[in-house]
This record gives C-alpha cells, sequence and structure tokens, in this order.
C-alpha cells in the first residue's frame, strides 16, 4: 500500500496546499553553442530519458544548497540590494578542489526575504555577477521547511533525540512534511532552469534537500548527481521512527554518490537501506557500493577540511596581532582553555562547564592559574530547548565563578556575543588546550581550525615574540560522538557524559610534557594542512566523475509514483519480452526446449503457499502434452515437494535440487548426477551449520539429498548477514579439499556437490535433444534468481554448437528488472504466467478435452 506521503505527493507539489508561485522562467539558459544562449526547455523533455545535445563549454558543477554562501544588505541610499561573498562559506572554499577552467553555479536560498517585485532584477543580478540561482520560497513555506520540519523534525531526530513527549521534541507533523517536499521541489526547478543534464555535474549538500535527488533524476534519469550529509546519520533504531523514512531513503538513492564524514555515519545509512529496503551493499575495489535497480550508488567516507589559506591570511591581520597582545595581558601568568560553540543542546556546553568545575575542585592548586574562556555563537534556531540551554550554561558558570573566583580571578569566561574571526583565531592562539565537548555532531571544524592557528603565521609570531623555527605545540580534548575525531588520533577522546574523565582529561592536557604536545601537534597539522577543503571537493569530484562513467552505457527508464520514483538502469540490448513477439516464433517452429525456475518464477517468492496455482497447472500441463515441447521445471528444492505439486503434468521433466535428481517424466525414473555421489563432506558440514543456527535467532538448517542450506531470512538483518559471511569463509576453509563448493545466496548458504548446477541441467537436456535427432529450433528459458543466470549462460553456449543445423531462437528471460546474463525481462510471475498462457493458446487452436484459455496479447516490445 503506497503511504499517505507518497498518495498525496502529485497533488502537494501541484501547489494547491501551499501557495507556492510559479517559478520564474526568465534566467539566461545552458550556452549549447558558443556565443549563443538557448532555453534548456527546447531541447529537453519530461521523459528523463531524452538525448540533449552536449554543451560545446567548460566542465560546470552546480552546488546546492539550502543557503547561497552571500552576505546581503541593502544599500541606504539607494535603496538597492548589495551583495558580496561570505568569505567564511564552505561552498565558497571548496572551489579551490576544481580546475581553474570549471564553472561553479550555486543554487540556494538568500538569508533576507527579498520583495516580489524585487526578485527578478536579484536574480539576474545574482546571476550575472555571482553565477547564483536564488530560490524564493514564501515566507509560510521557509517557515514551516526550515525552521519546521528541519529544525523540529530532522535536526534533532539526526542527533539523536527521539520526540518521547510534548516536553522533548515535537511529535511528526505532516504539514511540515509536505512543506519539505514543497522547497525540495522549487530547488529542483531552480535546477533544472540552468543545468545542461548530459554535462553538468550536481553536488547537493546536507538534510534540507534529501528528496531533492528524486525530483531531478525523474526529469533527467542519466543526471551526475552527488549528495554530502554534512549532519550524523542515526542508526536504524532511531532513523526507522520517521514516518517518511523510506521516501528519505529513496531519495538519497537516486543519487550516483553520497558522501559522509565518517564510517560510523555511512554504516548507519547502509543498515537502514538493508533492514527497511532490503539493499546489501559491497566493496567494489575499495568503493562501497549499494546495487539500486541496475544503477550502483556508491558511498564516500571522507570529512571535510578547513581553509588553510583563509586561516592563515587572518592570523597575519594587524588586528588579530592586536587583539592577541590585548588577551595575553588580560590572561597573563594563566593558562587558557578555549571552547568555541553554537548555543544549542547538543554541543554539550553545560557539561564542560561542570567538568571545568570538576577539575577546580579535585585540583585546587589549578585554581588561580587557569581559565576557560567560552565563546558562544550565536542559536541556529529559536525553540525553548535553546533558551534552557543557555539558562543553564549562564547558571552554570556563574555558580563556578562564586565558589571558585575572586575580584581579579574569574575561571569562567562567557562571551556571548558576535565575535569577529580576527578575535577567535587570536584566542586559538593562545589556547594552551582547546575542549570540543559535544555529545553528537556531524562534523566540527573547531579543533582543525585551533591546530591551525597554534602552528602560526609571521605577523603573529611577531606579536608573540617567537622565533619562526620554535617548536609549536597544540592539545585537543575531543568528545568521541563528533566527525572529526576518527582523524585526530593524537587528541584526548572523552565520553561527555562522563564530567570525571572530561576534568581529568583537562588536567592531562595542561600538564603534559611540552615534547608530546609537540609531536601531537605536528601529527595533527600534517594530517589537517593535506586534507584541507579543496582536498575534500576534489576527492569527491573525482569519486563522482567515476560513479558517472557508464551513464550512456545503459538503457535508463522509471519506475514509481511520486517519492518512491527510482531509475531502472540496464544493459542497452536488455529489453521486455512481448507476448506477441514469442508466440510468433513459438508457432513457426516445430522442436522447443522450454526450462522454468519453480520460487520467483511460476510461483510468487513471497507466497505463503508454496504450490502451483491450478491454473499454473493447467497451463504447463498443455504445454507437455504438445509433443513439438521439451519442458521441464529447474529448482533448488527437494523432489519430494516438486513430484508431488507436479503431478498432474505427467509429461512434465523435473531437475531438483538444482540438477542434482533429474526425472524426464513422471513415468521415467529419478537420475543422480554422477558428479555428486561423494556426500561425505555433509558430515563435516551439518555440525559447523548447527553450531551458526544455535548462535543466531531466527536462522535455521534445510536439509536436502545433494545440499545443506542455512537460512538466515527471519534473522536479524545485520546480524544474520554477518554470520553468513563468517559461515561461508569458516565452510571454505574447511572444505578446501572436498568435492563441494559454498555459495551464498538472498538469506541463505548453501553448500552443494560441485559441479552441479542449473546451467548442467539446460546442457544435458539440450544434448540429448540433439543426440536423438530431434535438435531444437526453439529455447526459452524463464528465472528470477542467481542459480538461473548459469541456465542462461548454458543455453546461449550450447546453441552455438557446431552440431546444430540451425542455430535457434533463443528466448533467456529474467523475472524482474535487473542486471543479468539474459537478453529478456518480465516484471513478475503474473507477466510469466500470461506469456505461459500466450504459447499454451498457441499450442493448440483448441486441444481436445481441455477449454480454450482466454489471454488477450499485449506488445510491449
Amino acid at each position: 500500500m503506497a503511504s499517505r506521503s507518497c498518495a498525496n505527493f502529485l497533488h502537494l507539489v501541484s501547489g494547491d496546499l501551499l501557495d507556492i508561485p510559479q517559478t520564474p522562467r526568465a534566467l539566461p539558459r545552458v550556452m549549447t553553442v558558443p556565443g549563443i544562449i538557448s532555453d534548456i526547455d527546447s531541447c529537453s523533455s519530461n521523459d528523463g530519458d531524452s538525448d540533449v545535445t552536449s554543451s560545446g563549454c567548460r566542465e560546470r558543477k552546480i552546488i546546492v544548497a539550502n543557503m547561497l554562501p552571500l552576505h546581503a544588505k541593502r544599500d541606504v541610499e539607494t535603496s538597492k540590494w548589495r551583495f558580496s561573498w561570505d568569505e567564511d562559506a564552505l561552498l565558497l572554499h571548496l572551489k579551490d578542489g576544481f580546475s581553474p577552467e570549471t564553472e561553479v553555479v550555486y543554487v540556494g536560498s538568500l538569508k533576507v526575504d527579498i520583495d516580489a517585485n524585487e526578485q527578478e532584477e536579484v536574480a539576474q543580478k545574482l546571476l550575472e555577477d555571482f553565477n547564483c540561482v536564488p530560490t524564493y520560497l514564501p515566507t509560510d513555506l521557509q517557515k514551516k521547511f526550515y525552521l519546521g520540519f528541519c529544525k523540529q523534525h530532522l535536526w534533532p531526530l539526526f542527533h539523536y533525540m527521539l520526540p518521547m513527549c510534548p516536553d522533548h521534541g515535537d511529535r511528526f507533523d505532516r504539514i511540515l512534511w509536505q512543506a519539505y517536499v514543497s522547497a525540495n521541489k522549487i530547488f529542483a526547478d531552480k535546477v533544472m532552469e540552468v543545468i545542461n543534464p548530459d554535462d553538468d555535474y550536481v553536488w547537493i549538500h546536507d538534510y534540507h534537500l534529501m528528496v531533492l535527488p528524486t525530483f531531478l533524476r525523474k526529469h533527467f534519469h542519466r543526471v551526475k548527481l552527488g549528495f554530502f550529509l554534512h549532519s550524523p546519520f542515526p542508526s536504524s533504531e532511531i532513523y526507522r521512527t520517521l514516518p517518511v523514512r523510506d521516501e528519505i531513503l529513496r531519495g538519497l538513492l537516486n543519487c550516483d554518490l553520497i558522501g559522509f564524514h565518517t564510517f560510523d555515519y555511512a554504516r548507519h545509512f547502509l543498515s537502514c537501506c538493508s533492514r527497511m529496503l532490503g539493499l546489501d551493499y559491497e566493496s567494489k575495489r575499495g568503493h562501497i557500493g549499494l546495487d539500486y535497480f541496475g544503477r550502483t550508488v556508491f558511498i564516500k567516507i571522507l570529512p571535510v577540511g578547513v581553509h588553510m589559506g583563509r586561516l592563515e591570511s587572518v592570523l597575519n591581520l594587524a588586528s588579530t596581532a592586536a587583539k592577541v597582545k590585548e588577551i595575553q595581558k588580560q590572561f597573563e601568568g594563566k593558562k587558557l582553555i578555549l571552547g568555541i560553540d553554537d548555543m544549542d543542546i547538543f554541543k554539550g556546553i553545560s557539561l564542560k562547564l561542570l567538568a571545568m568545575e570538576q577539575l577546580l575542585q579535585q585540583h585546587p592548586c589549578l585554581q588561580g592559574k587557569i581559565v576557560l574562556v567560552q565563546i558562544v555563537n550565536p542559536a541556529r534556531g529559536f525553540g525553548k530547548d535553546v533558551q534552557e540551554a543557555k539558562k543553564e550554561t549562564y547558571m552554570t558558570a556563574k555558580k563556578i565563578n562564586d565558589v571558585y573566583g575572586s575580584p581579579k580571578y574569574q575561571p569562567v569566561v562567557l562571551i556571548d556575543r558576535p565575535v569577529p574571526r580576527y578575535e577567535k583565531s587570536a584566542y586559538y592562539a593562545l589556547a594552551e588546550c582547546c575542549i570540543v565537548n559535544a555529545v553528537r555532531d556531524g562534523m566540527n571544524l573547531v579543533p582543525y581550525k585551533y591546530i591551525v592557528c597554534r602552528q602560526g603565521a609571521p605577523s603573529m609570531d611577531e606579536a608573540l615574540g617567537v622565533k619562526p623555527e620554535s617548536p609549536r605545540t597544540s592539545m585537543l580534548v575531543v568528545s568521541e560522538f563528533i566527525g572529526c575525531s576518527p582523524s585526530l588520533s593524537g587528541a584526548i577522546r572523552v565520553n561527555p557524559w562522563d564530567i570525571d574523565a572530561v576534568a581529568e582529561a583537562l588536567n592531562t592536557a595542561i600538564t603534559m610534557p611540552e615534547s608530546e604536545k609537540q609531536l601531537r601537534h605536528e601529527k595533527h597539522y600534517r594530517y589537517v594542512s593535506t586534507h584541507d577543503v579543496a582536498y575534500w571537493a576534489r576527492s569527491f569530484a573525482m569519486d563522482l566523475d567515476r560513479a558517472c562513467q557508464d551513464h550512456f552505457s545503459k538503457r535508463c527508464w522509471g519506475i514509481g509514483f511520486g517519492l518512491g520514483f527510482r531509475v531502472v538502469s540496464l544493459s542497452p540490448s536488455f529489453r521486455r519480452l512481448s507476448t506477441d513477439h514469442i508466440v510468433s516464433a513459438y508457432k513457426r517452429t516445430n522442436r522447443r526446449a522450454i526450462f522454468l525456475d519453480y520460487d520467483g518464477t511460476v510461483v510468487p517468492e513471497a507466497s505463503i503457499i508454496k504450490s502451483p496455482s491450478p491454473e499454473v497447472i493447467s497451463v504447463i500441463k498443455t504445454l507437455c502434452d504438445d509433443p513439438k515441447n521439451t519442458v521441464f521445471i529447474v529448482s533448488g528444492r527437494g523432489r519430494t515437494s516438486l513430484s508431488e505439486w507436479l503431478a498432474p503434468c505427467e509429461k512434465l521433466g523435473i531437475a531438483a535440487e538444482h540438477g542434482y535428481l533429474i526425472r524426464w517424466s513422471k513415468d521415467s525414473e529419478w537420475e543422480t548426477s554422477p558428479v555428486g555421489v561423494d556426500l561425505e563432506w555433509k558430515n563435516i558440514v551439518e555440525p559447523i551449520m548447527r553450531l551458526y543456527t544455535e548462535a543466531t535467532d531466527g536462522s535455521s538448517i534445510e536439509p536436502k539429498e545433494s545440499a545443506l542450506v542455512w537460512h538466515h531470512q527471519d534473522a536479524d538483518p545485520d546480524f544474520g548477514s554477518c554470520q553468513a559471511k563468517e559461515l561461508l569463509d569458516h565452510l571454505e576453509s574447511v572444505l578446501a579439499n572436498e568435492p563441494a563448493v559454498v555459495n551464498r545466496g538472498q538469506h541463505i548458504v548453501e553448500v552443494k556437490p560441485q559441479g552441479v548446477s542449473k546451467g548442467l541441467v539446460a546442457e544435458k537436456v539440450l544434448s540429448r535433444m540433439v543426440n536423438g535427432g530431434e535438435p531444437p529450433d526453439f529455447v526459452m528459458c524463464v528465472g528470477d534468481d542467481k542459480s538461473d543466470e548459469d541456465m542462461f549462460q548454458s543455453i546461449l553456449t550450447s546453441v552455438s554448437n557446431p552440431s546444430l543445423p540451425v542455430a535457434p531462437e533463443i528466448f533467456a528471460c529474467t523475472v524482474g528488472r535487473k542486471p543479468s546474463k539474459a537478453k529478456y525481462y518480465l516484471d513478475d510471475t503474473a507477466d510469466v504466467l500470461k506469456l505461459l498462457k500466450g504459447l499454451a493458446n498457441a499450442t493448440i487452436a483448441k486441444p481436445r478435452g481441455l477449454p480454450h484459455i482466454q489471454v488477450s496479447f499485449e506488445s510491449n516490445a
């Protein structure tokens, strides 16, 4: 059943629900011919598979984020808007990672409201002067989108805060979700105004725009699309509480590359994909990839860096040097511990202050000698939780200063005002230790900035009276719950909730020998200086280019509705098997071989009732009764159940247990494959599987005559998958010298004799037909899983045998649109039955004693 959010999707983005103005279409378009600006709408269509003429201009990257990297201010005299670059913006800095020839276009919102009558003029100016495309969201929509869904739902959830009760977070509000989708649609419209979909790369940033990829992929199936999440991604236990969890996951999976700061965040995302969408991932030559309907969605793990040039230039400012001297004089004779944080509940400011209190209490000798300077950046939200955090911070600081302070000494100095960059740099340069105590944070670049500032610069060295060749030191105390923690191996990592441990870490940091501080600093500076923002952007761009390399070597088409939309990407020769097409070939041939898989092909995989329906039995029996046909069911199931279920089809051949057992008809005896005579290895395998079954709740063993199968579909997805990998390795090692092979399939690990496969069944049947003087001129094989790929490969190889007088017509068909060796596909078991009905009707105009099966043929080529 479609979710409500999907069901209402078309109505939602139509603009009826919210008052969203139509996106203006007056912006200049892509230059496709030098000197000529063309309207992209004239050379592309909404079918998503159009071949837009490639641009002859330089490479272009479209950076999409909630906010543009711009400052805006209205001129008092002219009343005109004036804009300038935000020199501290990450989006601006990442340009350094691209080649100088790359054109960068920014799409995002402005930090100010622009009157409707000025919007067109401002948009034109921003495009011409800054290559920026503004997204104008109506005020009401902006509040519901950003302050509503983003800040009240996504931000707390991604930081592990659940709305357990009304006093602790807001419950899910579908109106806010609809605003989020509508805002993403407006961003998509703006991107589509300027994109050349065949050539441009689109890089989307952060949690505000997680369904934007779906809109873009729906219009341009081959768009080169990357996404980077700058916040944490929560564990599946937290994420799965979100009512629109599937829509957001599918939105991200419409990208080609998804980036995360740490492996933990990526692991949580992959776990969600596995548990909620049934998708498994694998490592491909060092790169993690998810197969999503024929497309490989790659996962990138790389923390963002700082802009070295920007930090060093601020250090060399005269104002910075002057501020350094002022701070030195103010805190003369004292060691500075520095904290710089936004005012919100996740930054752990109050926990930091409690650790400072504990430090002064446990080490009285430090009283009067250390000062914690806590700079508080303005809050990004304005909720009740922010006010409570601010109140607690001030109360704790006052308490510490009252108990441990004096008229000339304050152990805690709170700076709660906008602090300019040069002043922060001065504090960084002078601090003996920097502490970042967040209880949860996506990345946090404060430690990186501290390290660079402690390295110094010529003007800073002069102000401090330090020789350029003097050794540099720095000490970091960082929370283990922030994104930069794994990359700072020389930092003292702490659990911010453990006040005693944090206090002791601070004491260790300020009392550590200078030589060790120097070694830690050198290690950190080497990493930070080589993994800067340019390195991060360049690495992401290179991986995105690699992820999109095969875009134009496959056929693409879209499936699904609303936010469930996705693109199927498959081989150009892969197409739907038309009933008319195969029936035509069937009628003009006289010796036919038909191979059918069982589960997932003639019987639905998810069906509780595994026996075939009367309709399936009737159709198969009709095909078997035609003397021109040799029909085989080839299955992994045992012979007992197959014999019982298919008993009415007396002339049907059955290959059980992947071909270990073969019966040519109901009246013939079962033949055992000669390659599987030695089954002594089962005595080795069964005890091992039993151990894993006991250790893995929800798993089971299925014994077969020729094989043993370990099932884990009812186990925990992550644990079951982990145990399956371990069992696979274990069995491969103990069976290295045994005549058995270990295979891993969908929720199973199977051990079977060497040389037994469905492919050998097809070879044996075709060979017998040829040797009997009745070589086939029609071969059809239908299956749905990996074991059937052996059959597809086998019939393609066998029919190329020179002993065949005429090459037969081959119809290798997989069930489901997915990568396969087969040339054709059918969507599901219902399609398979429809096709078999068509063949049955063509077998005999009206067989004696069998009612004519009505079926309407469809041309689906």
